[in-house]
């Protein structure tokens, strides 16, 4: 089952086409997603891309709480999906292409070495962007692909910097690094520690994306999108199809 269903994700991002909700249909549970998540990765690896590092999901407390749980969620980043800082994002090979402004850290030593500003772009693989808590696990986390701005030393009051997302030069949402997790240092090591309990291992260099700071937005042609993290600077790129 675990084969078929990570089969089944992975033909409908290869594809860009939508699929109905499966975990409810599977009986899975967390446990059994996170499975289906690497079984799911494993695609990708065999098809000669390689891990990056992880990305965390329901940060937001307000998210938590949406979805009755009390423990945020992780997936795998490979550099499949790297998008260069000022590159370009094609629409055609994505579904519900939505971005949104983050923070990363770049891992040394099994700590943080650097901080970044950064962009995930999200896409769920379920039709209508409508998935439980199950399914968003087994579909990676909804990781389609990521930007990083230049690296700095971590600064002070990295916990209530402010952030801004902008599209095409106007500003759609504000917020505030508090949003994850109240410090999104808490969320560098939900990722050791969560990651470490599925067997993977943080290695130096990898990049661990922290969470959203604010909403995600959809993503339309032409769209030129731009992250802004306070004392750390910028990270943008363009939509094109």
């Amino acid at each position: 089952m675990i084969s078929e269903l990570a089969d089944r994700l992975d033909r409908a991002a290869l594809t860009a086409t939508a699929i109905p909700r499966l975990a409810a249909a599977a009986g899975l549970d967390p446990s059994g997603a996170y499975d289906v998540q690497r079984a799911l990765v494993e695609r990708r690896l065999a098809r000669g891309e390689r891990l990056t590092g992880v990305k965390m999901g329901l940060t937001s407390r307000a998210k938590m709480a949406q979805v009755g749980v009390d423990e945020v969620i992780w997936g795998h980043l490979t550099d499949g999906m790297r998008i260069d800082d000022g590159g370009r994002v094609d629409l055609t090979r994505l579904i519900h292409a939505r971005a949104e402004p983050e923070v990363a850290f770049l891992l040394s030593g099994s700590g943080i070495e650097a901080a970044a500003p950064a962009l995930e772009v999200i896409d769920s693989r379920f039709e209508g962007f409508d998935f439980s808590l199950p399914d968003v696990i087994a579909d990676n986390t909804s990781a389609a692909g990521y930007v990083v701005g230049p690296w700095r030393p971590v600064p002070d009051g990295l916990d209530n910097l402010g952030v801004l997302l902008e599209v095409n030069g106007r500003v759609v949402q504000t917020g505030s690094t508090a949003a994850i997790l109240g410090d999104p240092r808490r969320a560098f090591d939900a990722a050791v520690r969560l990651a470490g309990g599925r067997g993977v291992e943080l290695r130096d260099g990898w990049i661990v994306l922290a969470g959203a700071a604010t909403a995600a937005v959809p993503l339309n042609p032409g769209d030129h999108v731009r992250a802004v993290v306070e004392k750390l600077g910028t990270a943008s790129f363009r939509a094109a199809r």
